[in-house]
This record gives C-alpha cells, sequence and structure tokens, in this order.
C-alpha cells in the first residue's frame, strides 16, 4: 500500500506494507478482522502462495472465498463449509418433500371435491386415494424418506461409507 495506513495483513503481521503488497488490495486497514481469520485459519504464507499463483482478475473472489471459509471452519471446526453446505441440501430436501405432500393433499381435495372424475380414472384408484392409509404415507409413494430416516451426519453417506 506504501501510504498513510498499512493493509490488516501487514498491520497484523507488525511489517512495513510495500506498494507492491499482495493482500493491500484485498485486506484493508479498516476491516482487521477479515485478514486476522484467514490467517489464523489458513496462514499467511499459505494465502500468498494462493494469490501469487492467480491471475490478478480471480483474486478477489479467490479472498473472498477464503473469508467464507475461514469463517465457517472457526464456527464449525469439524465440517466447516461441508456442515453448512449439507444443512442448506437437507433443508431444501426436507421443503421439497413438504411441498410434494401439500400438492398431494390439493389433489386429494380436488377430487373429494369433484363428483365427476375423468374417465381414466376408475372406482377402485379413487377410493384408494382417497383413504386415509394414502394421505398417511405420501411421502412413502412419493419416493421421499421420512424424516426420521434422514442422515443427520453430513459427511457420513452410506454410499461413501459402505
Amino acid at each position: 500500500m506504501g501510504g498513510s495506513s498499512p493493509c490488516a495483513s501487514c498491520k497484523l503481521l507488525r511489517r512495513r506494507c510495500a506498494k507492491d503488497c499482495i493482500f493491500a488490495p484485498y485486506f484493508p486497514p479498516d476491516d482487521p478482522h477479515k485478514f486476522a481469520i484467514v490467517h489464523k485459519v489458513f496462514g499467511a504464507s499459505n494465502v500468498s502462495k494462493m494469490l501469487q499463483e492467480l491471475p490478478i482478475h480471480q483474486r478477489a473472489d479467490a479472498v473472498s472465498s477464503l473469508v467464507y471459509e475461514a469463517n465457517a471452519r472457526v464456527r464449525d471446526p469439524v465440517y466447516g463449509c461441508v456442515g453448512a453446505i449439507s444443512y442448506l441440501q437437507n433443508q431444501v430436501s426436507q421443503l421439497q418433500m413438504q411441498l410434494a405432500v401439500a400438492q398431494a393433499e390439493f389433489l386429494c381435495i380436488q377430487m373429494q371435491q369433484e363428483p365427476n372424475l375423468p374417465a381414466q380414472i376408475d372406482q377402485d384408484e379413487k377410493s384408494f386415494l382417497l383413504s386415509s392409509n394414502f394421505n398417511n404415507n405420501i411421502p412413502q409413494y412419493l419416493g421421499f424418506a421420512s424424516s426420521s430416516t434422514v442422515n443427520q451426519d453430513p459427511l457420513k453417506r452410506e454410499s461413501l461409507w459402505t
């Protein structure tokens, strides 16, 4: 940076900030926590090497990613970003299941209100669809696992460990 104030990395590392400092454009002096957390997780030397290997136009995105990953690793030292991603994927799956159940319930209600069903649905199919047994097992018929069988451990997948 070479100007009035050293960048956050040089300030934390207690060194003079050169005008060609690789950290200066990405770790401004007014946000010291940003570099501190990246340094704590990855180390200043490793971050410097990573940035030097990248083209200049990709460095800002890389720093943003490193900051995100470092924050995730501090919050969850075991799983880091993978834990957050797994949690969100699980949430999407649960919401998809809830949507499918709601759509199936809507169809059942709609079928109850329409006395004349189309010709392709016979009386046996109608009674099956309207039965309480079908309504209670909608997730099973739709191919979703019940919420009690959803694996809570984000890294322990049957296909990976067996």
